[in-house]
């Protein structure tokens, strides 16, 4: 039969009997002098061990407050359930209940965390003596991990089973309960951005019809900090440099079921920059070459961001003159009137620390010298507090380790510092099956390997398989993010892919490598440099025949049959990419562009120029809630001898413009009875569109948004195959774009419009399309609905 564990102290008496023999009735207290000691009840425990734990000597003079002192002694050692101390003549009697020792510790109720979970949580243990106290911890210790998880309803109750020998089974009852959800959270004070707005910079979502899988509706005292935090940064970004977070009220329900969080936040003023100035404050050291490196602009928004850039432009620059133990200190001076702030960079002179060591502890699968390179100090360096921080940051950024701490302290002298990373490290690779399905390639399955820190050394690698419907493909890829020890990311690809398309009446095959190396050259822009061999086949093209019976052409275009076979290019290339996401200072809006040619003729069988642009930017409108988008991008490939260009290396218009399906615009084959698409050697695409809320409860990761595209695929080397007279060429020598009605390859545009339903699920960001082709040339092929992956900018 089970017992409840009652905590406290079991029944420990000393004898009435016994008080009135040591004290006398109606007597003082007299001490008594015992000359022999008779433990009582004890299995596992001697006399001698109980006197040692009762600190009672043999022949010592004991009064009623020693004994009960002795008493309470024992009682506190935890190896007895009763004590009880009977003084008899000159023989002190100590009578003993021990505690039983756990046979077994099991689990009931449990169904969310595991018995091996539960198992290392629990500090008792089977073959020790069991303790009702640590019993009544380890429950607790249970509910807590439950709490974290998000169940604060879940209750915890240990039971004894008794069994012979005295012995018993530790049962923990557990009655989980559900999740105890945010069911909404709130703010107080604000007044520059909506509730909506702002639930969006929190990490912590509110519980939606997707909270049995999202477990970020939960409750967790420790990601508060973190809220916090973004809103702070959030606001200050914006202008407002006096915010703070007044005080963050969880409530619970009587139920214990669900949460109410309400941030109470003071937003303060919106403040511009005004005067911006310079000074030195170290001898001899000139402040103009400093104040050129500023970025700061009157008029401009506060941003601590800004001032931080600068900061770092002015210290590096200090280091590039070899003046070390400077430091940059910005002065602010506030203007309430005008809501501005006067910024004074001042240059004074630091203390003299150098950086002793680099301590790197907590990582047993991260080389050491993937986090110390992080760092751009090294021992005997200067010390500098604001580089040290900026290496915290990087370590984070790694994802690697799921807590990174970098903090310093003094070394073997006031004129040296240690710096000590602890890290913890978290999973990196992953192992992925899944399916996808799209209007145009329909359903696939995909299986994908992935592991960001390789060995532990910070590679990169990936493994690929997806097939779709009449298609096949495998990729591989590495990467070095840090090759020869720099600031050079090297990477190698290799891939093989074979399409059927539902809609051309031939296949294609490619094999090939690249590989590559990506270094910066300012602090937006990196450079790529790349080497790309491919070998790239046409074939299962149908053949141009006459069909007996209908006296009618069957088969496909004889463009696509004369370009049969397989041809091996072999290029090198580059591309010159800025992206202002990396550290741009605007948070409102950001610009992207990336500039590409490949030089085709390094051997091989092509000798081409292959050039591509794609600029965009995003912005964020009307209090933040609209999110607006453009992009532009443009392509040519030019040949260099006497080929033509084949439609495996041809740009199609694939995924340009929506609305349309892949290959369902550009240059077709009007003669052919599948009217075949034959892609073009350019193309252009311009696209716009407006992401915003639906109105609906943002835990629900459901937005809207509309759109519309522009673009053009055109342009044949030529348009062999059909008879033609001298008389159809243009002045430069290239075919006409129409000959006989049969190839259009003419430079047409082609636009649509439509709606976008956008809902982030728990298996990735979905974007489902509603478009409508409004301007279209007779042969394209249209797409009114598709189903893809949503991309970030």
């Amino acid at each position: 039969m089970a017992d409840r564990i009652r905590v406290g102290r079991a029944r420990a008496l000393v004898s009435g009997l016994a008080m009135a023999a040591v004290l006398g009735t109606g007597a003082p207290a007299v001490a008594a002098v015992y000359t022999q000691v008779r433990l009582e009840g004890a299995q596992n425990v001697d006399a001698d061990t109980a006197l040692s734990l009762a600190n009672i000597r043999r022949g010592a003079d004991l009064s009623a407050g020693d004994l009960n002192d002795a008493q309470q002694r024992l009682q506190a050692s935890g190896l007895f359930e009763a004590v009880e101390i009977v003084p008899q003549g000159k023989t002190l009697v100590i009578r003993v209940s021990e505690y039983p020792t756990i046979n077994d510790i099991s689990f009931e109720g449990n169904r969310k965390l595991k018995d091996d979970k539960l198992t290392q949580i629990v500090q008792s243990k089977t073959r020790r003596v069991f303790s009702p106290s640590q019993a009544e911890q380890d429950a607790q210790a249970i509910a807590a991990a439950y709490a974290s998880s998000g169940r604060y309803a879940a209750r915890v109750d240990p039971r004894v089973i008794r069994r012979a020998n005295n012995r018993v089974d530790l049962v923990f009852e557990i009655r989980e309960g559900d999740v105890t959800e945010i069911e909404r959270i709130g703010f107080a004070g604000n007044k520059a951005f909506s509730d909506r707005r702002l639930r969006n910079v929190l990490a912590t979502k509110q519980a939606g019809i997707l909270r049995n899988l999202i477990s970020r509706d939960t409750f967790a005292p420790e990601r508060t900090q973190l809220d916090e935090k973004l809103l702070t940064d959030f606001y200050r970004s914006r202008g407002y440099a006096d915010f703070r977070v007044q005080a963050v009220a969880p409530e619970v329900t009587r139920e214990r079921d669900a949460f109410y969080v309400t941030y109470n936040i003071y937003e303060g003023p919106r403040f511009t920059f005004g005067r911006v100035n310079v000074v030195s404050e170290v001898p001899g050291i000139d402040a103009a070459p400093f104040l050129a490196q500023n970025r700061v602009k009157s008029g401009q928004v506060y941003s601590p961001q800004t001032v931080e850039t600068t900061i770092q432009r002015m210290e590096a620059l200090a280091i590039q003159q070899g003046v070390n133990f400077v430091n940059i200190e910005p002065r602010v001076t506030r203007n309430l009137r005008n809501q501005t702030l006067d910024l004074t960079f001042a240059l004074v002179r630091g203390p003299r620390v150098f950086v002793e060591r680099i301590d790197i502890e907590g990582n047993t699968t991260t080389l050491d010298e993937v986090i110390r390179r992080q760092f751009n100090t090294v021992e005997g360096d200067p010390f500098n507090p604001r580089e040290i921080r900026n290496s915290a940051e990087r370590i984070r950024a790694l994802g690697y380790f799921s807590d990174a701490q970098v903090e310093t302290r003094e070394g073997s002298s006031p004129q040296k510092v240690i710096v000590d990373v602890n890290v913890e490290e978290q999973p990196t690779g992953s192992l992925g099956f899944g399916a996808s399905y799209g209007a145009s390639a329909g359903l696939g399955f995909n299986a994908s390997l992935s592991e960001t820190n390789f060995l532990g050394r910070g590679q990169g690698l990936n493994l690929g398989f997806s097939t779709a419907s009449g298609s096949q493909s495998f990729n591989f890829d590495f990467t070095e993010p840090y090759f020869l020890g720099r600031d050079l990311r090297a990477r190698l690809g290799l891939w093989y892919t074979t399409s059927d398309y539902d809609n051309a009446k031939f296949n294609t095959r490619s094999t090939g490598l690249s590989t590559g190396l990506q270094f910066p050259i300012s602090r937006n822009g990196r450079l790529e440099l790349r080497y790309r061999l491919a070998k790239d086949k046409l074939f299962d093209v149908d053949p141009i025949e006459i069909d007996p019976e209908s006296a009618e052409w069957v088969g496909s275009s004889p463009i696509l049959v004369g370009e049969q076979g397989e041809r091996v290019s072999s290029a090198l290339g580059y591309t010159y990419s800025y992206d202002t996401r990396i550290g741009g200072l605007n948070p409102l809006t950001a610009y992207k562009l990336n500039f590409s040619q490949d030089f085709a003729g390094l051997g091989g069988d092509v000798k081409s120029v292959t050039t591509s642009l794609l600029a965009g930017v995003e912005s964020r409108a009307w209090r933040e809630e609209v999110t607006l988008r453009a992009e532009f991008e443009a392509g040519g490939i030019e040949h260099l001898d006497d080929e033509s260009t084949r439609i495996t290396e041809r740009f199609r218009g694939s995924g340009r413009i929506r609305g349309f399906e892949s290959n369902g615009y550009g240059p077709r084959d009007l003669n052919a009875p599948n009217e075949d698409a034959l892609g073009g050697n350019y193309f252009w695409a311009a696209r716009a569109e407006a992401q915003f809320p639906l109105g609906l409860p943002e835990e629900y990761g459901i937005s809207g948004g509309i759109f519309a595209d522009a673009g053009s695929v055109w342009g044949l080397d030529n348009t062999a195959g059909y008879d033609r007279d001298a008389n159809d060429r243009n002045d430069d020598g290239r075919e006409t774009e129409h000959v006989d009605g049969k190839v259009d390859d003419g430079m047409k545009v082609r636009a649509s419009v439509g709606l976008s339903l956008f809902w982030t699920t728990p298996v990735g960001p979905l974007r489902f399309n509603f478009s409508k082709a409004v301007k279209k040339e007779d042969y394209d092929r249209d797409q009114p609905f598709d189903l893809s992956i949503s991309t970030k900018f």
